[in-house]
């Protein structure tokens, strides 16, 4: 393409040669000039005309704004119900957990009625949506619900945590695996002076070395030879509760040492006053020795009862 500018004043003319590149440029700015111009011609014409208050641009001004809230607040109540379902859903949870709770009260021996915070929950029914100001209550209230639920089940944990320590101390675990007792706890023959003497412990006849248990958790307070006992270990349980162990051939624990139930702490032997391998078990209460007996039946009662049968008043 060829353009030619003639200046009057000079008398003179340039020619200008547009081949195709510089043409389809030039149009392609055009077009953009003529597009700005155009939206700012309509924005300028538009607030102008709402500023001046001519007639019809007030009523699009109206819409076009009611237009842009009407989007705002369906995407508001989109998400605003979306999150109400799963407000409903988690109040729903707070419910299962709450009778789970309940549940375990029982096997902690608590009374939910005596110590369980009040509180509220059900699943979100409604016949209408909520607004923002409701879904915000709702949200609150299953906070104070879920804060109340939390201090609930930590007094469950702390009593279930003092009765497994307190189990944990009493001697119920069988100081020898699968061992027989020989010689009861009571009034019998002693089998070396042949006359009758009180036996202050039970006697569980094993092979030499076989590993001896502690009965329970607590603190080494005596490890020492005895003329009577042979190799002994003391172990303190607390609330005046001892369990000694007797005639070992070795001692694997020392004074001092903390040790835990049903760990290995001697081998069965035949030291001191003994006639042969066997483990001498006693268990005092106060001063006074008991029938061990008692409390190893306790412990294997409760290992074969079930769950339900652990729930206080069964």
């Amino acid at each position: 393409m060829h353009i030619i500018i003639t200046d009057a004043w000079l008398a003179r003319s340039q020619a200008l040669h547009l081949n195709g590149w510089k043409l389809l440029l030039a149009s392609v700015l055009l077009s953009f000039a003529l597009m700005l111009g155009a939206i700012a011609s309509y924005h300028w014409v538009f607030l102008e005309g709402v500023r001046q208050g001519w007639p019809g641009f007030a009523s699009v001004a109206r819409l076009v704004h009611q237009n842009e809230l009407d989007s705002k607040d369906a995407y508001l109540r989109a998400n605003l119900d979306a999150m109400a379902r799963k407000l409903g859903e988690m109040q729903a949870r707070m419910m299962q957990i709450d009778a789970l709770g309940e549940r375990v009260a029982g096997l902690a021996g608590l009374n939910p009625a005596d110590i369980k915070p009040e509180g509220a929950g059900g699943a979100l029914v409604a016949d209408r949506s909520l607004d923002l100001d409701e879904f915000m209550q709702s949200l609150d209230r299953l906070d104070g619900l879920s804060g109340s639920q939390v201090d609930w089940l930590t007094v469950i944990e702390s009593r279930l945590f003092d009765q497994k320590i307190q189990r944990s101390l009493v001697p119920t675990e069988q100081p020898v695996d699968g061992g027989r007792v020989g010689s009861p706890f009571g009034f019998r023959i002693d089998p070396i002076t042949g006359r009758r003497a009180m036996h202050t412990g039970l006697d569980f006849p094993a092979d030499p070395g076989t590993p001896i248990l502690a009965a329970a958790g607590g603190v080494v307070v005596v490890q020492e030879y005895h003329a009577a006992y042979g190799n002994m270990v003391e172990i303190d349980h607390g609330n005046d509760l001892i369990t000694r162990y007797a005639h070992a051939s070795k001692v694997h624990v020392k004074k001092g040492d903390i040790v835990r139930r049903g760990q290995h702490i001697a081998d069965v032997g035949s030291t001191g006053r003994s006639t042969g391998p066997h483990l001498h078990f006693e268990v005092w209460v106060s001063g006074v020795p008991q029938d061990p007996k008692r409390f190893l039946e306790a412990g294997e009662q409760l290992a074969r009862a079930p769950a339900s049968d652990a729930r206080p008043g069964r």
